[in-house]
């Protein structure tokens, strides 16, 4: 899943950061200390396509994820 986000995101993202945590299930994707998903609040796992579109509103919002973009 990183490789993806280094890879869609090439020109915006310079790292991937993975962090272990202390608590077991506990998945968060951050941007700049920012949250942008928690599994614990959203009460699901996320597909790579919703992850990519929530990075990207953050990121890039100008930037097109062809088919993994919203319909």
């Amino acid at each position: 899943m990183a490789q993806e986000f280094l890879t869609t995101f090439h020109d915006e993202l310079k790292s991937v950061t993975l962090v272990p945590s202390e608590v077991g299930g506990r998945y968060t994707i951050a941007v700049n200390n920012a949250i942008v998903f928690d599994r614990g609040t959203a009460h699901h796992f996320p597909e790579v396509k919703e992850l990519k579109q929530l990075l990207r509103d953050v990121i890039a919002p100008e930037k097109s994820l062809g088919h993994s973009d919203k319909k």
